[in-house]
């Protein structure tokens, strides 16, 4: 099967928040993916439609005879970044750690020949 894909990396963003809607995308159409993360406000929806188009350029690029409309999401994952960690003061002298966290995301693009 041919593929393609993209990487976008150390999001400034929890991965936890950028995969709840990554979820809901996988094993759809290209376009209608993207057509669904240009409405939602969320910061990381709009990650996931970069990582999703440039996936989608790279398969056009890489093979120019094809449809977009037959282009289907195959796998995409969401992984945990650096961690910046700063330290803010609470009671009696102590310390406590705030967690900054990033995120990878990667997005892998496919044709299903005869879908519709």
């Amino acid at each position: 099967m041919e593929t393609a894909s993209a990487l976008e990396k150390y999001i400034r963003i929890s991965q936890f928040k950028v995969r709840r809607i990554s979820n809901e995308l996988a094993n759809k159409k290209v376009i209608d993916a993207e057509s669904y993360l240009s409405v939602l406000p969320n910061k990381g929806a709009l990650h996931l439609k970069k990582a999703i188009h440039s996936a989608r350029t790279n398969y056009m690029k890489k093979f120019p005879n094809t449809d977009e409309e037959n282009l289907y999401i195959n796998k995409i994952l969401v992984n945990q970044g650096a961690m910046m960690k700063r330290f803010h003061p609470i009671g009696r002298g102590r310390v406590g750690r705030i967690l900054k966290r990033s995120c990878h995301i990667y997005v892998e693009v496919c044709e299903k020949e005869g879908a519709k």
